[in-house]
């Protein structure tokens, strides 16, 4: 086992117990399931019901309702048996947060119940305690009080059972022995687990949610190398990216994070946590989902025997800088503009430059690419100083004047140009990974031990066939075991039917490879191209390096998807919370829809807009309450006064 999957170079789904939810059966090489939750009212029985039934018949294979009391989870019988009655016998999932007696009440109506479990029985008050090891022994054995007659209960009626944790609810306990860490994720999961197993339960589905795909990715590996080291053997894994947002950002973050692991093989069902209605959820899902049905459209490539990384943390791969290119500077981002004949200055709209006229000056965005490939072509007019352009080698060669642009070789042309040196100042050069083992891959990787040529050069990786990302990784992992410190773009080619799967192929391929710190720029493209893509590309490249975390050009929105629980409109709050700060780059804005989404699983934002009351908003700066109880009519603009008070403000352009 390669710490947490089977291989890095083969996909192979990793083995897990099989849970019976219902009819539906998770793991154990059962077809990755999708679900959903709903927005509405649990009292409210005919909105739920309605709701629920659309969002079955858009595919979800279970769906979640909201049980945050007593009398929500007594209603979740009559929500059942309506569904019942009309014919829909998909599971239904209640979703417990801080009420032990309102799970051990769904647990003998619903298939399944999902407990959090640092609100389950932890506190959660955001203080600092100093455990001895007894004091934290005893806090455990009082969980397994608590915890063990919902167990009962579920085995006794054949219930299913997730536990669930998510980065920004860890318990009081857990933060101060652990932090606020992807360990800490873990630990706060195996406590539970452990009791389930003592107790010979297992009917238990485990996820690791957070809104940074980084940290979800790091805790799910981690629990995969916990479960099998401790236990010999791993429960099915529910995977989702929480509060993603909406729009195209939420889905760009849901399939770096939940895409990542599926191209290991890891992940049983998944959710799209999106701020919008939850039937508009099931087509990410199963867009996401179909890239792993029929995998064997690839060329093998060399398997990996040991790592040269950690896939626990995060660490940048070290690159020797060329130019703007490497190092510590923030990925570049390449615009193909190959098939565009007689390029205009407008035509740079769509990749952040605007040219004025008049004044014969070129505006440049915080979404702006810093490279233009052309092919066989030149601009006809005088770029903006910051945009570099990259044409074909050949024609590279043919022009008198060429000290400014940037050839773009394959890797059998650059062995023998710089052999006859033929060649520029800064050189991109193609690495076709299928192809690791060829004569001229060998002989470029052995040039590139030149520091001479090392110094020009930066390696433009593509891959193609479903295991396109694996194929790109394993380049990485060859270059650190030989110590070659090149930069490396990496050049996503999509070939998808559809502008959404385009969407999912970019955000997964890429997005994992950035994750595991691999990549020095990006590079996307769609085959065959398609009219306007330029602009949907470069938002594409750009929102990919946000959910990264590897380059911030806008604000960040963690937003949840909005439940029974929530306390106002969560997508129209959204939509004006957005007008009015999009501009303030890097600023992180969590808007929670109630007091279990906020503040714990506002995370890392800066600043939070979280539903106390029907009506009442409260502000908080980090996890720190700030105004409590303003009434929402007003609380948009005291956010603006608390972004201002703060220094992060700027007025819009």
């Amino acid at each position: 086992m390669q710490l947490y999957c089977n291989s890095l170079t083969e996909y192979k789904r990793l083995a897990t117990l099989e849970v019976k939810v219902g009819d539906l059966i998770i793991g154990n090489f059962n077809p990755v399931r999708i679900q959903t939750m709903t927005t509405t009212d649990t009292m409210d029985t005919a909105a739920t019901v309605a709701q629920t039934i659309r969002c079955i018949e858009a595919g979800a294979e279970l769906v979640r309702i909201t049980a945050p009391s007593k009398k929500e989870a007594d209603n979740l019988l009559v929500i059942k048996n309506e569904l019942r009655k009309q014919g829909y016998t998909t599971p239904l999932v209640a979703d417990i947060h801080f009420t032990p007696n309102a799970a051990e009440i769904a647990a003998r109506i619903v298939e399944k119940v999902r407990v959090n479990p640092g609100n389950y029985v932890d506190k959660k008050k955001f203080e600092q305690i100093d455990y001895t090891d007894s004091e934290y022994l005893e806090e455990i054995d009082r969980i397994r009080e608590r915890f063990s007659p919902l167990v009962k209960i579920c085995k006794e009626y054949g219930t299913a059972m997730r536990i669930g944790t998510n980065h920004g609810s860890l318990s009081d306990r857990i933060m101060s022995r652990y932090g606020d860490t992807p360990m800490g994720m873990v630990e706060s999961a195996m406590e539970f687990l452990r009791i389930a197993e003592d107790l010979q339960y297992r009917n238990i589905v485990l996820s690791m949610k957070a809104s940074n795909p980084q940290v979800m990715v790091q805790a799910y590996r981690l629990l995969v190398q916990t479960m099998e080291q401790e236990l010999g053997h791993c429960y099915p894994l529910h995977l989702g990216v929480t509060e993603a947002g909406d729009g195209e950002d939420g889905r760009i973050k849901s399939a770096i994070g939940i895409g990542t692991l599926l191209e290991d093989g890891v992940g049983d069902t998944i959710r799209v946590s999106l701020t919008e209605d939850p039937e508009f959820e099931l087509p990410v899902c199963k867009d996401i989902v179909k890239r792993y049905t029929n995998r064997n459209d690839y060329t093998a490539i060399p398997p990996v025997t040991d790592i040269p990384y950690s896939p626990f943390e995060y660490k940048r791969r070290e690159s020797t800088p060329v130019e703007n290119t490497g190092e510590k500077q923030v990925p570049v981002v390449v615009a193909d503009f190959s098939d565009n004949n007689g390029l205009q200055p407008a035509d740079l709209n769509a990749i952040g430059y605007t040219y004025d006229e008049p004044s014969d000056k070129w505006n440049i965005g915080d979404a702006a690419a810093d490279y233009i490939y052309t092919g066989k072509q030149l601009p006809a007019f005088g770029l903006p100083g910051t945009l570099r352009v990259v044409i074909d080698a050949e024609y590279w060669l043919s022009i008198a004047n060429k000290q400014e642009l940037v050839p773009y070789f394959d890797a059998r042309h650059y062995v023998t140009a710089c052999e006859q040196q033929e060649i520029g100042r800064i050189n991109f050069v193609q690495f076709d990974c299928n192809h690791l083992d060829t004569e001229h891959h060998e002989q470029l990787l052995l040039q590139l031990g030149n520091p001479a040529v090392a110094a020009g050069t930066v390696l433009v990786a593509t891959a193609s066939g479903s295991n396109a990302m694996a194929a790109i990784r394993r380049l990485f992992i060859l270059l650190l075991n030989k110590n070659i410190r090149v930069p490396v773009i990496i050049h996503s080619i999509s070939n998808q039917p559809s502008a959404d799967e385009h969407l999912i192929h970019h955000a997964t391929e890429a997005g994992a490879l950035l994750l595991d710190g691999f990549g020095d720029g990006l590079w996307l493209s769609n085959q065959p191209s398609q009219p306007g893509q330029h602009a949907t590309l470069n938002n594409i490249s750009f929102g990919i390096l946000q959910a990264t975390r590897t380059r911030i050009s806008k604000t960040e929105y963690i937003s949840c998807p909005s439940c029974g629980r929530t306390l106002f409109d969560l997508q129209e709050t959204t939509a004006r919370i957005r007008a009015v700060t999009h501009h303030l780059k890097g600023v992180k804005i969590a808007i929670m829809g109630c007091i279990v989404n906020g503040p714990g699983e506002m995370a890392d934002a800066d600043f939070g807009y979280v539903g106390s009351g029907v009506g009442k908003i409260t502000l908080y700066r980090g996890k720190e309450i700030v105004k409590r109880g303003l009434n929402s009519d007003v609380a948009v603009n005291e956010l603006i006064n608390l972004i201002r008070e703060n220094g992060m403000w700027v007025e819009k352009n």
